[in-house]
C-alpha cells in the first residue's frame, strides 16, 4: 500500500471518528438539563441518599442544589443572624418540635400549593403552611423478650404502672423526641393527668435516664432493663446492621402503643421555605419534588423513616417492624406544648 493511501485510510478514519463524536456530543446535549437557577438548602440531615435525591432534582430540573448542614438550632440561629441577607431558601431538620422553634423565631414564610395540600395529609402539614412533613417515625415500646412481653403494656399510659417498678430505662428529658412525646400526651388528656402520666413512669426507672435510643435498645436486648421507648428508624438500623444489631434486636419485642384508641406517637422530618429566600420559586418546587414517589422513597430511606405521602412504600428494614394505627394529632401541637412538657419533665424530676 503506497504512502498516499495510508494517509487518505487515516484521514477517512479520523473523519469518522470526529463524526461519531460529534454525534454523542449531540445526544448528550439533547439529554443535559442546563443549570437554570439554584436553591440553597439548610438541613440537619446528614445522609447520602439525600445527596443523590439532590443530583436527582438538579437532573430533573436543572436547579442547583447548594447546602449547608448544621444541628437544627445552630441553623436556625444562623437564619436569625443572617436576617434579611440569608442566602438560605429552605430549612430541613427532624422533629416537629424543631420544626416549631424556626416558626418561634420567625424565620418560616407560608407556603400555598396545591400538590403540597394534595399529596400529604392535613396532620403532616402545618396549618398554615409554614412547614410541611416528608417522612415519618413512630415512637414505640420495647421489651426484652427473654423476660416476656410485660402485662397490662398496650398504651403509653401503661408506662406509669406500678408494676413496672423498677423496669423502664429511658434517655433524658432534654431529648426532643422525648418532649414532643409528651406534647402529644398533653395534647390528648391535658396537662394535669400529663404530669401524672411523667411521674408514674420515673417512679418506675430502673436507672437514671441516659444515652440516646441505640443505648436503650441495647440495655433491654441485654435484660440490663426490661422496657424503653425509642424511635423505630434506631430499630430498623438493628434490624439491618452487624451480625451483634442483629443479635441485639433478636432481643427485642415490640408494642406499637394505643392501637385500640388513638394511635401510636408519629413525629416527622420536615421542611419549610424561609422568609427571606432568593430563590423562593425554585424553593417551592424543590419542596414538591420531595412529595414525589421516587423522592419520597429516597428521602424516607435515608434513615430508615415511613413516606409521608400514603401509600408510597419505604424498601428500608422499617417496613419490617409491622403496620400500625398512627396518632393523626397535628405535628403543629408537638411544638406548641413544648414548653410546658419541658416544665412537666422538670417538676417530674426526669432527669
Amino acid at each position: 500500500m503506497s504512502f498516499t493511501r495510508i494517509l487518505s485510510f487515516i484521514a477517512i478514519f479520523a473523519l469518522a471518528a470526529c463524526s461519531a463524536g460529534e454525534e454523542g456530543n449531540s445526544d448528550k446535549q439533547k439529554t443535559a438539563v442546563p443549570i437554570t437557577g439554584e436553591v440553597n438548602i439548610y438541613s440537619s440531615r446528614h445522609y447520602d441518599t439525600d445527596l443523590a435525591l439532590y443530583d436527582d432534582f438538579t437532573a430533573q430540573t436543572g436547579i442547583k442544589v447548594n447546602r449547608i448542614e448544621a444541628g437544627a438550632d445552630a441553623l436556625i440561629e444562623r437564619v436569625v443572624s443572617e436576617g434579611e441577607y440569608s442566602p438560605a431558601d429552605i430549612l430541613i431538620t427532624v422533629d416537629a418540635g424543631r420544626l416549631w422553634r424556626a416558626e418561634e423565631a420567625g424565620i418560616l414564610a407560608p407556603v400555598q400549593s396545591k400538590l403540597l395540600e394534595e399529596r400529604l395529609p392535613d396532620h403532616l402539614r402545618h396549618p398554615d403552611g409554614l412547614w410541611f412533613g416528608l417522612s415519618k417515625r413512630a415512637r414505640i415500646v420495647i421489651y426484652n423478650k427473654k423476660q416476656g412481653r410485660p402485662a397490662n403494656l398496650n398504651n403509653y399510659g401503661d408506662l406509669a404502672n406500678p408494676e413496672h417498678k423498677n423496669e423502664i430505662c429511658v434517655r433524658s428529658s432534654s431529648n426532643i423526641y422525648n418532649i414532643s412525646l409528651l406534647s402529644a400526651i398533653i395534647a390528648h388528656e391535658g396537662v394535669e393527668k400529663a404530669e401524672q402520666w411523667t411521674k408514674g413512669v420515673v417512679a418506675n426507672f430502673a436507672r437514671p435516664p441516659q444515652g440516646n435510643d441505640t443505648s436503650q435498645i441495647s440495655a433491654v436486648a441485654s435484660g440490663e432493663c426490661r422496657i424503653s421507648i425509642v424511635n423505630s428508624y434506631y430499630l430498623a438500623r438493628f434490624a439491618d446492621g452487624d451480625d451483634q444489631a442483629k443479635k441485639e434486636f433478636a432481643e427485642i419485642g415490640i408494642i406499637f402503643p394505643d392501637q385500640e384508641t388513638r394511635g401510636t406517637h408519629v413525629n416527622i422530618s420536615g421542611a419549610g421555605l424561609l422568609k427571606y429566600a432568593p430563590n423562593r420559586d425554585n424553593a417551592i418546587r424543590f419542596l414538591e419534588y420531595l412529595t414525589e414517589e421516587s423522592a419520597q422513597q429516597y428521602f424516607a430511606n435515608g434513615n430508615n423513616e415511613y413516606p409521608a405521602v400514603p401509600d408510597v412504600k419505604s424498601a428500608s428494614a422499617v417496613e419490617a417492624l409491622g403496620v400500625f394505627k398512627e396518632d393523626e394529632i397535628n405535628a403543629a401541637e408537638l411544638g406548641r406544648n413544648q414548653t410546658e412538657a419541658v416544665k412537666i419533665f422538670d417538676r417530674a424530676g426526669w432527669q
